[in-house]
């Protein structure tokens, strides 16, 4: 009897570090029975939301099994959206923040967010990223970082956090101890951060401590490697670097929330479950799960696989217990920040105006804008990573249209580059005689293949006008040039009024 008991308070234990996915609309039977056995926390993504009625129903009925239950999301607002992964994103990103570089406005930005947050239900949200974004060839944070200078991102991690949390939504500040300064994607393989500790301490902490500083009662871990604190495993699975710096250096004593414990950069060393299991004896408290692996067979293969280790000793018992000790407190702390903010109504309004703010041009405009005749849009489409949706829209063109009738556009893949070489003529350029052009590409600097069929299409029209919507790039050619700091709707929207021209 003993042993069952203890069996079934093991299983609970291990239940509630977890913070799984599910597909569809409701909660299918075994997340309901699972939240009834100690789960603690699940976790949204796109597949989940079709409308705001229909996530805050679904958010009800999670809370019916239990009322304190941490609903998490993944929901920057800027290029990383599940909210509105269908539209894009109403509000720009970080680096569009970090260029306007006005904290009330980061700070409003994020209250409006926090509050569609809250309405639909939401008490957990795994932003903002408050990575230095150092290394301008990384393939994983880029826009979604506030800057390459730790202080600018620094005092805007502290806005958005007090922003977000003054609307009832509990922040995550992530990826620790800093994602920004690596050039391998950490969803396919494992990155390596190389700086030595004391650059560590002052490029990539001080946005942490600042987030701290405000309240963040969370801090998602890193999937990469940093070998000043711990050369062997990456920072998720390392004791050196959760405890020994988060807690201890930095007095951290909220909740450890891991990055998607699937991801490569950590199951290519120890597969899933062996993953899940050194992370928490590590010192994580809870495992984020289920963006690429969603079914209940997954979590029961790491709630197993916590079970065992705890029952082996290879995964200590208070460990475990000390784990969902933490998320109890934070799931009730959560809870009670939900209930002291009212659901405030959502002006959107907000976004589009950090949009346009956010808005850079050069060039000699004179003559070229507003554009005098519909135009021809030509948008260069790049892979996007695992953490920006590829259903998600975005360019210039169908905003364009709407203001300027009869404009025409056109996305071209890098695939259609290589597998038809007289593309550009033939679709680019060519629809495009007589008329203005306009270009739009998605980190150029960084696609090598973009830059390239920018700078042809540049060279056949001088006077093509060019948007870039990711991260401006060193010298980027054409008579105009636009800088969103980032490819939301919003974003879309700022550019093409500055194309259009007054309505």
């Amino acid at each position: 009897m003993s042993s069952n008991l203890h069996s079934k308070e093991l299983r609970r234990l291990a239940l509630s570090v977890l913070q799984p996915g599910f597909t569809g609309t409701v909660a299918p039977p075994w997340i309901l029975r699972a939240i009834g056995e100690g789960l603690s926390s699940v976790v949204l993504f796109t597949r989940n939301i079709s409308s705001a009625e229909q996530v805050a129903q679904l958010a009800a009925q999670l809370r019916a099994e239990n009322p304190e239950l941490i609903i998490a999301i993944d929901e920057e607002a800027g290029d990383v959206t599940r909210l509105e992964a269908a539209t894009g994103a109403t509000r720009p990103g970080n680096f569009a923040l970090g260029a306007v570089d006005d904290t009330e406005l980061t700070e409003a930005v994020a209250r409006d967010l926090g509050r569609q947050l809250h309405a639909a239900g939401v008490s957990l949200d795994y932003a903002p990223s408050v990575d230095v974004n150092s290394n301008p060839d990384n393939p994983i944070i880029g826009v979604r970082s506030f800057g390459v200078d730790a202080k600018v991102v620094s005092r805007h991690a502290s806005s958005w956090v007090r922003g977000l949390q003054s609307a009832g939504v509990a922040a995550c500040a992530k990826h620790f101890p800093g994602h920004g300064d690596v050039a391998i994607d950490s969803h396919h393989g494992l990155p390596s951060y190389d700086a030595t500790a004391e650059e560590i301490a002052a490029q990539a902490l001080p946005p942490f401590r600042a987030a701290l500083d405000a309240g963040v009662r969370a801090i998602m871990s890193a999937h990469l490697l940093v070998p000043a604190y711990d050369p062997e495993v990456p920072a998720t699975l390392s004791r050196r670097i959760l405890v020994d710096l988060l807690r201890g250096e930095l007095g951290f004593d909220g909740l450890i929330v891991t990055d998607a414990i699937e991801m490569g950069a950590v199951t290519g060393l120890y597969g899933i479950d062996g993953a899940a299991v050194r992370a928490v004896a590590a010192g994580a408290d809870a495992l984020c799960v289920g963006g690429e692996n969603a079914g209940e067979d997954t979590a029961e293969l790491l709630v197993g696989a916590l079970v065992a280790a705890a029952s082996s000793g290879k995964l200590p018992e208070e460990r475990l217990a000390e784990a969902a000790d933490r998320v109890g407190e934070f799931a009730r702390w959560s809870a009670g920040l939900r209930r002291s903010v009212p659901a405030d109504p959502v002006s959107r309004d907000i976004g589009y105006v950090a949009a346009r703010r956010a808005l850079r041009i050069s060039g000699a405009g004179d003559g070229v804008l507003p554009l005098a005749a519909p135009a021809h849009v030509v948008e260069l489409v790049p892979s996007t990573n695992l953490a920006i949706g590829n259903e998600t829209p975005w360019g210039v063109g169908a905003p364009l249209r709407e203001r300027l009738p009869g404009t025409t556009s056109v996305r071209i893949p890098r695939q259609e580059l290589t597998d038809r070489p007289g593309v550009l003529e033939e679709r680019a350029l060519a629809p495009a005689t007589g008329r203005p052009l306009v270009v739009v590409v998605r980190d150029a600097a960084r696609h090598g293949w973009m830059a390239e069929a920018l700078a042809t299409l540049v060279a056949a029209r001088p006077d093509a006008v060019v948007v870039e919507m990711g991260l401006p790039g060193p010298s980027v050619p054409g008579a105009v040039r636009l800088f969103t700091h980032g490819a939301t709707a919003a974003s879309g929207v700022a550019a093409a009024e500055v194309l259009a021209g007054p309505r």
